[in-house]
């Protein structure tokens, strides 16, 4: 038997209101005896239905990561609600016997998780293991955000993703269960009811405007959204409306059916709101950590607080449909169903490649659903209901007795299986890659591009252009295989024949074909991948590219070359925070109507991508000399030549990058002077 280790409630004259959800003495007698909510499943169902559409592929519902923060109204509701009714019913918080509840409620179901998840992936990638070591430590103590805002990851960059990338937020719910209950006690005992809900309000407020004080537009938003201060905001509200719940003077003040005019109302322009939010905010705007999430938060609250609202005979439309079966039987499993759907997509999606905008697409992410619920539904009968019914002893016992009675060489395989697969477990995390293929690809070619190193070494057998010379990346002169040291801008075929304009005053300008030495590349983390492939369907072009970059940087870059630009120019931003359309027409402007220019399209799991993709298709419309290099219709049918990060091409891939930035040429050069462009196949080297 647990020992309590709470702290009598005293006093007379202040007694703690149960949080009763009715003012009806039957239905709040019912409700005290029975420790779970009303419709609050079904609000649960809701949550985790939008944060799996959000990771199954993000333009589907761009703002789906807002269900964890109705997850978090949700919890911060259901706890203060719990620890308000057992002060009222005992006199006391026994500290002890809910921090076992809850990690009988947490613990089982995630190590289960994390043992499988680690097991399989190291089968199907071991880029899915980059770091292992560390999430491991993160997910089974609950410190998933702080310990990767302490190694400098980041929730927004895909180029390795994590695992347990999700075990962020029951980070942050744990570390709210740690603390809350000893703040909930010290309120109950001595603040009024008024005091609790300000207090509480004041903490939602200021995690508010922390969050958006530190939120820098452009800049990476990881420690803002993992900070457990950062985002405390819905467990604040949740809380706030149970410490009013309890109080038969503010209840008046916050049940829907009590606003007046605005009670039919309430509660589905609450929803509305947030269904708004949830397909119109994505992660890279202001607007979701400047207020965003904490709106999400507030049409949460209400929608509670309407689910909880039934003190009359009549139950609302939306109360039925939160009670649905389909809907509770989905919130029931919602906590297996957040452990295991990012890992079972980033295990599908390195056995099963795939991309957007295609059948094969949707059939691998309907798969991935059927694996989730097949998997949760499996967790929550085998591993949560007993665990939380039997608690941790109780489990021991119950396999002890049903083992007992095996052979003994039947017991001898379970003790040898499960030690070999924690040696294997251990084995795997201790030997964990430390950076992704891609990363690994990215560093070497960013490196080499600096150094001004020839970014290939096997010059094409049939090259499609002039002879090879020089390769320039990063604008330094370089020694071609085979050659000599030549000046970094060898004379063109056509045009300024300097070579470092698009034409002299006065002169037509040419829309020919470039070769390489005509060419300047700009670009991020897409280019560098790209470097040896264009440099091998480009020799001597120019390439200045460099991860993480954003358009406001191609166009500081392409203003601080000037007039040393080369007559085509190929740019390829957005990887990093989208299209800005007032840089990129910033940056075409500055280059100018006499330079050919290829902005490259984007492929990711990216919620704007539709929109970036659309920018750049009427900024393409909106002048002669720009064309858009279609990668993603190119790469679309061919899932398998993109790296385990869905975003950036494998070795494979760079060559068809090439091949659309070659293609767009091409195509723009014909429109221009009405001369189709032959254009040889080349073989890989």
């Amino acid at each position: 038997m647990t020992t309590s280790t709470g702290v009598r409630a005293g006093g007379a004259d202040r007694p703690v209101d149960a949080p009763t959800p009715s003012s009806g003495a039957r239905g709040a007698d019912a409700r005290r005896r029975s420790a779970r909510i009303p419709g609050l499943d079904g609000l649960r169902a809701v949550a985790i239905l939008a944060v799996l559409i959000y990771h199954l592929d993000a333009s589907w519902l761009p703002g789906g990561f807002l269900g964890v923060d109705v997850f978090f109204v949700v919890s911060g509701f259901l706890i203060t609600t719990l620890l308000a009714r057992e002060l009222q019913a005992s006199g006391r918080i026994a500290f002890r016997t809910f921090w076992l509840r809850r990690a009988r409620r947490l613990l089982p179901a995630l190590v289960l998780t994390v043992a499988v998840s680690v097991l399989i992936a190291r089968v199907v990638s071991t880029d899915l293991l980059v770091h292992a070591g560390r999430q491991v430590l993160g997910a089974l103590t609950f410190s998933t955000n702080w310990v990767e805002i302490t190694a400098g990851s980041s929730y927004f960059d895909q180029t390795a993703p994590q695992l347990f990338m999700n075990f962020w937020s029951l980070a942050v719910e744990e570390q709210f269960y740690l603390v809350w209950p000893l703040v909930t006690l010290l309120l109950l005992r001595f603040a009024r009811p008024r005091t609790r809900v300000a207090v509480t309000l004041a903490i939602a407020a200021a995690s508010t405007a922390l969050m958006a004080a530190l939120f820098t537009p452009g800049a990476d938003a990881t420690r803002v959204y993992y900070g457990t201060d950062t985002h405390v905001m819905g467990l604040m509200l949740g809380a706030a409306l149970a410490f009013a719940w309890a109080s038969p003077a503010l209840a008046l003040r916050v049940r829907p059916s009590a606003w007046g005019r605005a009670a039919p109302v309430a509660v589905p322009v609450a929803a509305a709101v947030l269904l708004v939010l949830l397909v119109v905010l994505d992660e890279e705007r202001a607007a979701t950590f400047r207020g965003g999430i904490a709106l999400a938060s507030v049409a949460t609250a209400v929608l509670i607080a309407g689910l909880v609202d039934r003190g009359g005979s009549r139950v609302a439309a939306w109360q039925r449909l939160a009670d649905h079966p389909v809907l509770t039987w989905v919130g029931v499993r919602s906590y297996a169903i957040y452990l295991w759907h990012w890992p079972v997509i980033l295990l599908v999606a390195g056995d099963l490649p795939s991309v957007p905008g295609t059948g094969h697409h949707v059939l691998t992410r309907a798969w991935c659903v059927l694996v989730t619920v097949a998997l949760a539904d499996l967790t929550f009968r085998l591993v949560e209901t007993p665990f939380r019914r039997l608690g941790f002893r109780g489990v021991a016992r119950l396999v002890f007795d049903r083992t007992v009675s095996w052979s003994v060489g039947a017991r001898r395989a379970v003790v040898a299986t499960a030690t070999v697969t924690s040696l294997v477990m251990a084995v795997i995390v201790v030997t964990a890659p430390d950076q992704s293929e891609t990363a690994r690809m990215l560093e070497a070619n960013a490196a080499r591009a600096a150094s001004g190193a020839p970014a290939s070494v096997t010059t094409p057998s049939a090259a499609p252009t002039a002879p090879r010379a020089t390769s320039t990346v990063g604008g330094t002169a370089t020694v071609a295989p085979g050659g000599t040291a030549t000046p970094p801008t060898p004379t063109p075929t056509g045009g300024d024949k300097s070579g470092k304009g698009a034409t002299k005053k006065g002169a037509r300008p040419v829309f020919a074909m470039p070769t390489g030495p005509e060419i300047d590349g700009y670009g991020d983390s897409m280019m560098v991948g790209s470097v040896h492939a264009l440099d091998y369907y480009f020799p001597g072009i120019r390439m200045d590219a460099r991860s993480n970059r954003r358009w406001s940087d191609g166009l500081a870059a392409v203003r601080a070359r000037g007039k040393d630009n080369r007559r085509a120019v190929v740019l390829a931003f957005g990887t990093n925070a989208g299209v800005d359309p007032k840089d990129a027409e910033s940056v075409i402007t500055t280059l100018g109507p006499d330079r050919m220019i290829v902005l490259v399209n984007l492929m990711g799991p990216f919620g704007r991508i539709s929109e970036d993709n659309a920018t750049l298709a009427d900024l393409a419309k909106r002048h002669d000399n720009v064309i858009v290099a279609d990668w993603a219709s190119a790469v679309r049918d061919h899932p398998e030549q993109l790296q385990s990060d869905r975003i950036h091409p494998s070795l494979k891939g760079s060559h068809l990058f090439a091949k659309v930035v070659r293609q767009a040429f091409a195509d723009l050069s014909e429109q221009h002077t009405g001369q189709k462009v032959p254009l040889k196949d080349l073989p890989m080297p």
